[in-house]
This record gives structure tokens, C-alpha cells and sequence, in this order.
């Protein structure tokens, strides 16, 4: 895929879906710096293509990362697979851009059976310190919504799956019980235990804990934070929130909390 294609690409993934909305955001970001770069007498030329290269640079950390999820079971499911090319395709990537993404993570792949699983911490752990210092922790938070949906792509989540998303989380200076709040929010279940769960807090916590973890979230997951991204991406925070507030209910009756 030449730059060009590359470029226009993320541009319309920016439309919808998540790879698209954060590799948008990634764009717009480079992009500026091409601008500010031009006003301060830089070359265009030479800074076009440096935010080009950061943008390719993102998409193959992106596709590293799902490769870890994908083959952290010991398995590559067609359906993790599929789900990848989906998010691909709905995001305006097109088939140059899902054909692409399917070699890099071929490659990712094919680089783990190589070097093993030391390199490859090494290689996820560095993906997501430049993920890290460069994206908003709201986006990170979706990154891992993400992250999640191709653990449960085949209808199990497997202890290995949730272990490789925690590293991720880790690694990108996130609460591992994010990972727990998103796989609690899926389930639909309405117990008490999954409530906790959504909320971060253990059922040892006091009852001030329980409204500082509850504000904490309302502002990760408010779906203004991420308006900017697209109305998938903005109903899909709508659709969390509902959930944290129902997990609010119910711990808060429990508790008798006003």
C-alpha cells in the first residue's frame, strides 16, 4: 500500500470504528505537527514524511498488539482473525487496507515462532510505550475495549487471553482492573461480584472508596471524552456508562448508600 493509499486510508477510518477512529486521531495529530513544522520554516516535504511514516509506524503497533490477544491461547482462531478484518473494513480501511493488515500480523506471527516469547514481551512492551506517549488515556481505554472484543471473538475467553491484555494495560500505564471492568460490562450479568468488578473496587472497599472509583469512571467512560471520534465510538462509551451506572445501583443499595 503506497503512502498516498495509506494516508487516505486512515482518513476515511476516521469515519467510524475504532482502529479507524484512533488511527484518525493519530493522523490529525502528525498532520499538525506538519503544519507547525511548516510555519516554523521547516521542510514540508521532509516532515510529511516523517508523519506519514509515524502514522504506518501506528497501524503495525496496532496490528501487533491484536496479534498478541490472537496467538496469546496458543491459537489462531479464524474468528479473532475475522473480527480483525472486520474492524478493518468498517473503519474504511477497504481490502488493500485488511490485506495489509493481515500481512503484518502474519509477520507478528511468524516473528514469536522465531524469537520466542522473551523477544516478543520485549517487542509488545516497546508498541505500547510509544502508544503510551502519544494517545490520550481515553483512547488508550478503547484500545483495550478492543483489545477484549477479539479475546471473546471465539466465545471463550481464555486465562492466557485475559493476561495479554493486562500486559498491555500495564504497559500503557493503565489499571490491569480495566480489563476486568470491560469483560464485566460485556457479560450482561447483574450480580453483586460484577458490579465490583465494573466499579475497580473490592467488596473490602469503604464506601468513600466506592464514590471515588464511581466519579472516576463517569469521567473516563463520559461519552464527551470521545465525541471526537465518531458515533460508534461515542455509543459504544453511552452503552458502558449505562452499565457503570447499573453496577452503581446495585452496590449502592447493597451498601445503603445515599
Amino acid at each position: 500500500m503506497g503512502c498516498l493509499g495509506f494516508i487516505g486510508a486512515i482518513i476515511g477510518g476516521a469515519l467510524g470504528g475504532f482502529p479507524g477512529a484512533i488511527a484518525g486521531y493519530f493522523l490529525f495529530y502528525f498532520l499538525g505537527s506538519v503544519i507547525e513544522g511548516s510555519n516554523k520554516g521547516g521542510n514540508p516535504q521532509r516532515i510529511n514524511i516523517a508523519a506519514q511514516q509515524q502514522a504506518s509506524r501506528f497501524f503495525d503497533a496496532l496490528m501487533l498488539l491484536s496479534a498478541h490477544v490472537i496467538q496469546a491461547d496458543g491459537k489462531i482462531m479464524h474468528s479473532e482473525m475475522e473480527l480483525v478484518r472486520n474492524y478493518l473494513r468498517n473503519s474504511g480501511f477497504g481490502e488493500e487496507g485488511v490485506n495489509l493488515g493481515d500481512q503484518l500480523l502474519r509477520q507478528h506471527f511468524n516473528y514469536y515462532k522465531q524469537y520466542g516469547p522473551e523477544a516478543w514481551q520485549q517487542r509488545v512492551r516497546q508498541a505500547c510505550y510509544e502508544i503510551r506517549a502519544t494517545m490520550p488515556q481515553e483512547h488508550c481505554i478503547q484500545l483495550i475495549a478492543y483489545l477484549a472484543d477479539i479475546a471473546r471473538a471465539d466465545g471463550v475467553v481464555d486465562k492466557s487471553e485475559l493476561d495479554a491484555i493486562y500486559f498491555v494495560a500495564a504497559n500503557m500505564g493503565l489499571n490491569p482492573s480495566i480489563v476486568d471492568q470491560f469483560f464485566a460490562i460485556s457479560s450482561g450479568s447483574t450480580s453483586l461480584d460484577d458490579a465490583y468488578k465494573i466499579l475497580g473496587v473490592s467488596p473490602d472497599a469503604t464506601d468513600d472508596e466506592v464514590r471515588r472509583a464511581y466519579k472516576k469512571l463517569v469521567l473516563q467512560y463520559h461519552p464527551d471524552k470521545v465525541a471526537h471520534l465518531g458515533e460508534e465510538v461515542k455509543a459504544n462509551a453511552t452503552k458502558k456508562l449505562q452499565e457503570i451506572n447499573k453496577a452503581r445501583d446495585l452496590v449502592f443499595k447493597q451498601r445503603g448508600i445515599k
